[in-house]
């Protein structure tokens, strides 16, 4: 990657320009070389930089400064440059709040990282701050987040589980922040993913976490796969593990009677009792539907607790979900299923996808034969007779 360089010169003189020109902004910092070296004299110079974020200073001016320490750095040995690199990301990476450059900071990590060999493990230190920086600015959308894209990174820096977990809570912490939960739920997943049955005791907190953020997300309703994952399993005969079976597989009278016993459990997980109600409703619904064609509103009302003029409302909500296809016969009163997706996936479900493909096989061989049976035979080049 070709980094613009704050002067065209050889790295002696590159820092010297750098030290002269930070001492006239102000900043502490001898304006001769040390003996010690470049990597001495790139630690100086960053530290000095941190001058260029003042207010008044000039945004041309700081992208020059810290894009020539970037050059910089990338001619260092990988083996000599992780301190450098680590004191760049930090200065660079330290927003203050209200910061108007956050942009720029994003950006200069971000030509540090590109900078660096595809395969440099020093490129998990800048991306861990440029994570970070993003969710504490709310600039998420600026970096690359594909999950894809990050576990081929990750092969690449070949760097160890437990960097990997970190580097996951930083991206679930920042979409978070961003009030983006379904991206904030699927690294979780991820995150609990990378645990092992032998290790499955440290994430208790993370597991805890995935499933309360699971829970009050609006959009999220089948759950059963968090049932599978081992920190989950970890927590069976806790009450937050009760509350996820609940959403799994129970009803909304079943998720009545488990918050009258818990109220003050669920209210301090920061959940709405009002949203679990209406997510629970919407779940015993789908429920229903399962093995339903038509529903009338009399019985939609019993068993979602509802109003009579609150039903065609709760039907309209859904629809909008599009978990339950359906139409309203107004003057019947009553609903019409036509599709609905199932709340878990298990071996009677499979069974039943797979008798329906070798029913939809079997139409299609007889079909085949049908039509094999009414062709006529006919000479090559010769067109059917009508």
């Amino acid at each position: 990657m070709s980094v613009p360089a704050f002067i065209d010169a050889g790295e002696v003189e590159q820092i010297l320009e750098l030290r002269s020109f930070l001492k006239s902004l102000g900043a502490e910092i001898s304006e001769e070389n040390s003996e010690r070296g470049l990597v001495t004299d790139l630690l100086h110079v960053i530290e000095a930089a941190n001058i260029c974020w003042k207010e008044s200073a000039d945004n041309d001016h700081l992208e020059c400064v810290f894009n020539s320490i970037i050059s910089l750095i990338l001619i260092v040995p990988q083996e000599k440059s992780e301190n450098v690199v680590v004191s760049f990301c930090e200065k660079v990476a330290k927003a203050p709040p209200g910061d108007k450059r956050a942009t720029v900071r994003i950006r200069l990590l971000n030509h540090l990282f590109h900078g660096l060999d595809e395969r440099s493990s020093h490129r998990y230190l800048v991306y861990y701050h440029l994570v970070r920086l993003a969710g504490q600015v709310q600039c998420i959308d600026y970096i690359t987040t594909d999950l894809r894209q990050l576990k081929t990174w990750i092969g690449q820096w070949e760097i160890s589980s437990q960097k990997y977990q970190t580097l996951l809570r930083a991206l679930y912490d920042a979409f978070v922040a961003a009030k983006q939960s379904e991206q904030s739920t699927k690294v979780m997943i991820e995150l609990l993913g990378t645990y092992t049955e032998e290790n499955a005791s440290q994430a208790r907190d993370d597991a805890h976490k995935c499933i309360v953020t699971c829970l009050g997300d609006p959009s999220t309703f089948l759950l059963d796969h968090l049932l599978t994952l081992k920190p989950v399993k970890f927590l069976e005969g806790e009450l937050i593990h009760d509350l996820l079976t609940i959403f799994v597989s129970g009803n909304l009278d079943g998720y009545m009677k488990f918050y009258n016993s818990n109220t003050d459990y669920v209210n301090t997980l920061g959940l709405s009792h009002d949203d679990n109600m209406q997510k629970m409703r919407l779940l015993t619904f789908m429920q229903m539907a399962e093995n339903k064609k038509e529903i009338d509103f009399e019985t939609i009302q019993k068993e979602m607790k509802l109003a009579p003029n609150e039903v065609e409302a709760f039907i309209i909500d859904v629809v909008r979900t599009k978990a339950v296809r359906c139409k309203i016969e107004q003057r019947e009163k009553r609903i019409v299923i036509s599709s609905t997706t199932h709340r878990t996936f298990q071996k009677q479900q499979w069974q039943l996808l797979r008798d329906n493909f070798i029913t939809w096989r079997e139409n299609l061989t007889n079909i085949c034969a049908s039509l094999a049976a009414i062709t006529p035979a006919l000479d090559p080049g010769k067109p059917p007779a009508y």
